[in-house]
């Protein structure tokens, strides 16, 4: 079965003088969450069992030392992609009551561009600058 990369599926290109985050915007941003959502969950589920198969007695402590690396980092990017997870469902909540593409700190439309490039994106570029200028 072969899988879409998110990043594979074309940007959304408005029509003239439409409305801003209409249902053709939201039904697209939502596919293409939901379709990221899926990858990951399946990249979770290859390193599962990829970790089953290979966990099987390494006789050389070198190489025993070397796939529990591996293993090691493949957990952690796993981890940060169960938090990506968390994020791309909150983002879908948000679609669902309304309020997808919209900053949450000053309420104006988050440009179209930053969603394609970042669709769990919740705040404009502006305010997110300010913030990590802030955080430093």
């Amino acid at each position: 079965m072969s899988q879409t990369d998110y990043q594979d599926l074309p940007h959304y290109t408005p029509k003239k003088d439409e409305e801003f985050m209409n249902s053709d915007q939201l039904n697209h941003f939502k596919h293409k969450l939901n379709v990221w959502r899926d990858q990951l969950v399946s990249d979770a589920e290859s390193t599962i069992n990829h970790i089953q198969e290979d966990s099987t007695q390494v006789a050389d402590i070198n190489d025993r030392a070397t796939l529990e690396e591996e293993f090691a980092l493949e957990l952690r990017t796993r981890d940060r992609e169960r938090k990506l997870i968390s994020k791309i469902d909150k983002t879908l909540h948000i679609i669902e009551m309304g309020d997808y593409g919209y900053c949450k700190t000053c309420g104006t439309e988050i440009a179209l561009i930053r969603l394609e490039a970042r669709p769990t994106a919740d705040e404009c570029i502006d305010c997110k600058t300010i913030a990590e200028k802030r955080e430093v």
